[in-house]
């Protein structure tokens, strides 16, 4: 099952697809996301969105939520993670993180070429990918 998952993941990477869930959240200026792929899951209401994500040097992505988990991967750059109530946590390639359902958070490109990542969400179907925080 491991492989097979995994298999999925990477095939997902080489796909292109739209998704009307990301096309409900616009990403600030200087923000490209791109949905590669997306799939039910086995949790009931439940779907696995993967996009790729590129942050323009020195932009912010502005701080926001999401329903359901945030799974990503740095490919290129370099960033900076801030996660509400955490110490901010610097990125590199190769570097991955989790941010949990709901946390708050935003990300920086610190770096002076694009910061990209791919992202999985499992989140809520019909609902908006991301939710701006409330202030």
């Amino acid at each position: 099952m491991k492989k097979k998952m995994i298999a999925l993941g990477l095939c997902a990477l080489g796909l292109a697809g739209t998704s009307t869930v990301l096309a409900q959240q616009a990403p600030a200026s200087g923000i490209k996301r791109t949905p590669v792929h997306r799939a039910d899951v086995s949790i009931p209401n439940r779907e696995a969105i993967v996009a790729r994500v590129e942050v323009d040097p020195g932009v912010m992505a502005g701080r926001h939520s999401h329903d359901g988990e945030e799974i990503s991967y740095v490919l290129e750059g370099e960033g900076e993670l801030l996660i509400d109530g955490e110490p901010p946590r610097k990125l590199k390639a190769g570097d991955a993180f989790v941010i949990p359902a709901g946390k708050v958070h935003d990300a920086k490109n610190t770096g002076s070429a694009p910061f990209k990542l791919i992202g999985v969400f499992v989140v809520e179907k019909g609902k908006p990918l991301a939710t701006p925080a409330k202030q």
